[in-house]
């Protein structure tokens, strides 16, 4: 590893956060070519079952990635899904040496990548800025290895230590900057997730606004489908991004629901609530590798009582 390898992986880094919420249940992956001190083609991961980082970067480079060095932020795939293995067509290009941040963790991949490229006589580094890389995909890392999404939990307290007034009144707590802080992260999640009574008293959009980006899923924990329909995130085509989490395994009840765009998806009860636990499973099952958690003291509490933060 040399300090050229390090410049170039901090690039590679900066592009995979262009593709961070996007890409699920992809991973979110950077890649840079470089030939004699040059940059000369580059590119990221932008949605799942388009070309991957190294694919586009391949056609940048064109016929001058033969001979030149990839840094690339994950371990190119070795598995044919709905596009080709990266592992393939950087052979084909004939370049000389990869570097890359941190092995795949999903298993169709783990290490089979880095054999395929050292196997047709590339040399390969690997670990370069790993810590960084694990970072910009903790999602899909968690997923891959835990069949559950990595959940952060977002509040805003007073100092001393209260989430809302005791009449429960009380709108906005926190500034302006760390608002627009949080529609980041939203921006940055597959999906944020409220409990029944939030969105009962607050009726939030959930939506992405102040920063670019696009809306996350919505989850709606509701043990017993108390969710009105005349509720903002029910109406218009957003409803079709709302899942709502309950115990009630009516599909009557459920109807309502459907009919608006919405889906349900019905989980074991734990303590006479949503059991967590399965909601989380059932949420990694779908693919969803982030959620940013807004719900209220209940809803946080169980998360953190059972280790789901």
């Amino acid at each position: 590893m040399t300090k050229t390898d390090i410049t170039y992986m901090k690039r590679a880094l900066a592009l995979a956060r262009k593709g961070i919420g996007r890409t699920a249940p992809n991973p979110a992956v950077g890649c840079v070519i470089a030939k004699d001190g040059k940059i000369i083609g580059e590119g990221w991961h932008k949605k799942a079952g388009g070309h991957h980082a190294e694919v586009h970067a391949l056609e940048m480079a064109g016929n001058a990635a033969k001979g030149a060095d990839v840094y690339v932020t994950l371990e190119p795939c070795c598995h044919t899904g709905k596009t080709p293995p990266c592992s393939d067509a950087l052979i084909k290009a004939g370049v000389s040496r990869v570097v890359v941040a941190m092995r795949d963790p999903n298993p169709q991949v783990n290490g089979g990548g880095l054999r395929t490229l050292e196997q047709a006589g590339i040399k390969t580094v690997c670990g370069v800025m790993e810590t960084e890389a694990r970072a910009v995909n903790r999602g899909f890392i968690k997923q891959v290895t835990t069949g559950m999404p990595f959940v952060t939990y977002k509040c805003a307290m007073t100092l001393d230590g209260k989430i809302a007034t005791v009449t429960g009144e009380s709108r906005w707590i926190s500034c302006e900057d760390s608002r627009k802080y949080v529609h980041r992260m939203r921006a940055h999640s597959d999906a944020v997730m409220v409990g029944v009574d939030t969105l009962i008293a607050d009726n939030p959009q959930l939506t992405v606004r102040h920063v670019r980006g696009r809306n996350p899923l919505r989850i709606i924990v509701d043990t017993h489908l108390r969710t009105p329909l005349s509720v903002g995130i029910l109406s218009g085509q957003m409803a079709k991004k709302t899942i709502i989490a309950t115990t009630e395994a009516n599909p009557r009840i459920h109807r309502r629901y459907l009919q608006s765009g919405a889906s349900v998806l019905v989980c074991r009860q734990i303590n006479a609530k949503v059991d967590l636990h399965d909601l989380w499973e059932q949420l990694g099952t779908l693919g969803i590798q982030s959620v940013l958690l807004e719900g209220g003291s209940r809803l946080a509490g169980d998360a953190l009582k059972q280790g789901l933060i």
